[in-house]
C-alpha cells in the first residue's frame, strides 16, 4: 500500500473509571486473547501498510510490553517495521502530547522522513477488521483532501461521546459537529482517516505555529468547508471501547457466534502477541455455557455468558455470570460472580459475593 501509518495510543479516558488506573485503553484486553490495538494493527498488516508509527503516552508500560516485538504483526523487516513514539524530554525543552495533531507534530521528521504519499491515521482503540486499501482507492477516486471512515449507527444510538457527520450525495462532509449534546445525524466517525502526507505536514506545521493540537477540531472541523472531506462508510462490525459500558458490551459481543466466526475464522485473521499456555482445562463437575474462556484457565465451578481472559483459576463451587474476568485472577471456592468486571492479577477470596445490577456494572479491583 502506498501509505505509512499512524496508530494514535496515548489517550486516556475517564470513563474506563479503576480500568485505566494500570493501562493504556489501547492496551486494554479483549476478547479473550487479545489486546485493543491489536485490530488497528492487524488491519496495518493486512492492508500491507509496511511502515506504522505507534504514538503511546499515558499509562503505556503495559502496551509497550505488549508491542516489545514487532513480528507478531509481521513488521519485523529490513525496510518500514514498527516504531514506537513516545513524547521526547531534551535539554532544548519538553512537552507531553497535549492531542493528536501535536502527537503527530512532535514526530514530523517521522512524516518528512518517509516516502510514501498517502497517510493512515487510526485511533487503537476501536475494534473492526477493515482493508484501509478499500479507502484508498475511494479517496483516490472522489479526489479528496481528507476521507473520514464513518458508520452509521442504529436509531436511538447514543452518539454524544463521537464526531457526528452529515453526508451529501456525493459523500462529502458538510457538517461535522464533535461529541453534540444534540445531533440530527446518526453518522459517526469511526476515527480513522486518508491524508496526503505533504498536505497533513503542511496542517500540522499550520496547526503547532497557531497553537492547536487536537486533529479533530483543530484540522477536520476547522478545515471542513476549505478542504474536500469525505465520508467512507463502514458496513461491517465496528465498536470503541472508551467506556466501561463499551468495554464490557464490545466483550460480551464475542459470545455471539457470528460475531466470533467473522473475527476468528474468517480471512484476514487478527493478530495478537501469544505466551505458551496450556489450552483451558475444565476439571469434573466444571459446567460452561455460553462462555469464552482463554488459554491457561483451569474451571471447576460454573461458568455462564462471561469471557474468561489467560490463565484465570476458577475454584470449587464457584458461580460466574455474565461477567468478564481478566488475566491471571484467582477466584476462591463457593464465591459468586455476576454482571462484574475483575480486574487482572486479583485474588477472590473464598466465599465472596459481587453482585452487579444489569446495566451497571461493578469493577473488583485487586484485594477488593
Amino acid at each position: 500500500m502506498r501509505a505509512i501509518g499512524f496508530i494514535l495510543a496515548g489517550g486516556s479516558s475517564s470513563r474506563m473509571r479503576e480500568l485505566s488506573l494500570k493501562r493504556a485503553v489501547c492496551a486494554m484486553p479483549m476478547a479473550g486473547s487479545f489486546r485493543s490495538i491489536d485490530f488497528a494493527l492487524s488491519n496495518m498488516e493486512h492492508s500491507r501498510v509496511q511502515k506504522v508509527a505507534i504514538l503511546t503516552q499515558f499509562n503505556s508500560r503495559s502496551l509497550n510490553e505488549h508491542l516489545s516485538s514487532s513480528k507478531w504483526w509481521d513488521f519485523g523487516r529490513k525496510q518500514g517495521g514498527m516504531y514506537l513514539f513516545t513524547p521526547i524530554f531534551t535539554g532544548e525543552g519538553s512537552n507531553w502530547y497535549r492531542g493528536t495533531a501535536d502527537a503527530m507534530a512532535q514526530n514530523l521528521d517521522f512524516l518528512k522522513n518517509s516516502h510514501e504519499p498517502y497517510v493512515v491515521i487510526a485511533s487503537g482503540d476501536g475494534v473492526y477488521k477493515l482493508n484501509y486499501n478499500k479507502v484508498l482507492e475511494y479517496h483516490i477516486e472522489k479526489q479528496a483532501d481528507i476521507t473520514i471512515v464513518c458508520k452509521e449507527m442504529p436509531a436511538g444510538f447514543d452518539a454524544e461521546r463521537y464526531g457526528c457527520l452529515s453526508l451529501s450525495e456525493e459523500g462529502r462532509v458538510v457538517d461535522f459537529v464533535e461529541k453534540p449534546i444534540v445531533t440530527n445525524s446518526n453518522i459517526i466517525s469511526c476515527g480513522i482517516y486518508i491524508i496526503r502526507r505533504r498536505l497533513l505536514i503542511d496542517m500540522l506545521e499550520k496547526s503547532k505555529e497557531e497553537g492547536r493540537y487536537d486533529f479533530v477540531q483543530d484540522i477536520l472541523i476547522r478545515y471542513r468547508d476549505a478542504r474536500a472531506i469525505y465520508g467512507y462508510k463502514m458496513d461491517s462490525y465496528w465498536s470503541n471501547i472508551a467506556s466501561v459500558e463499551d468495554y464490557y458490551k464490545t466483550n460480551m459481543d464475542f459470545l455471539n457466534p457470528e460475531i466470533r466466526n467473522y473475527f476468528f475464522k474468517q480471512y484476514p485473521e487478527v493478530h495478537s502477541k501469544h505466551p505458551d499456555l496450556p489450552p483451558a482445562k475444565f476439571n469434573a463437575g466444571a459446567q460452561v455455557k455460553n462462555s469464552l474462556l482463554s488459554s491457561g484457565c483451569i474451571v471447576n465451578g460454573t461458568v455462564e455468558d462471561s469471557v474468561l481472559f489467560k490463565q484465570v483459576y476458577v475454584g470449587n463451587n464457584c458461580v460466574i455470570r455474565n461477567s468478564i474476568i481478566l488475566n491471571e485472577v484467582h477466584i476462591g471456592d463457593n464465591s459468586y460472580i455476576e454482571n462484574c468486571i475483575v480486574e487482572s492479577r486479583g485474588t477472590i477470596e473464598t466465599g465472596s459475593q459481587y453482585r452487579g445490577e444489569d446495566g451497571i456494572k461493578i469493577i473488583v479491583m485487586q484485594g477488593d
